[in-house]
């Protein structure tokens, strides 16, 4: 059961282009209709549940419907079968790179494909921004992470922690006053 767990989100993996939600009618067709793992209900139960979790949207239903199936070791199979293609492609692709990036044309291809992946990154940045309601006021956290990671050399983690406690002692703060500062 393992090996079938493995190879059917394996293949659904390699054979699938455009992300987790391409993925969908692949994962339902193998694992709700064609293979009656689960039944429809508990599929689409999985997915809202995907949605709301952390994570690539992809290995988390594969996750949870490796777990539901067979505990932990399911889990783990699914998660490996579903991440692996990926990692394989990727692998490969960077040992091509490395082969011909002193080419001229690959080097101006490239070149020319950073200014979209920054514009790719930079419009989901400022629309989280804006949900999360980071305004001018508030604005220098953002930047002064982002200047304290990229000239200073400051870790990332220590950053995530740092702002983690002192999140913490402001939610402590403002719950004792009984008002938000």
């Amino acid at each position: 059961m393992y090996f079938e767990l493995f190879s059917t989100f394996f293949r659904i993996g390699i054979f699938t282009l455009g992300g987790g939600y391409a993925m969908i009618p692949l994962i339902e067709a193998e694992v709700v209709e064609k293979r009656k793992w689960i039944d429809k209900q508990l599929f689409l139960d999985l997915i809202a549940v995907a949605q709301t979790c952390p994570g690539v949207f992809a290995i988390n239903i594969a996750t949870f419907i490796g777990y539901r199936l067979r505990g932990i070791s399911g889990a783990l199979c699914t998660t490996l079968g579903t991440a692996l293609p990926s990692l394989l492609i990727i692998l490969a692709i960077a040992m091509f790179f490395q082969n011909f990036q002193h080419i001229p044309w690959v080097a101006a291809m490239f070149a020319g494909i950073r200014p979209a992946v920054v514009a790719l990154m930079a419009v989901p940045t400022f629309n989280m921004a804006r949900k999360a309601q980071i305004g001018w006021t508030n604005c220098w956290i953002p930047v002064a992470t982002a200047i304290l990671i990229w000239l200073c050399g400051v870790n990332p983690i220590y950053i995530i922690l740092i702002a983690g406690v002192s999140g913490y002692i402001y939610h402590l703060l403002t719950k004792k006053k009984g008002k938000k500062i």
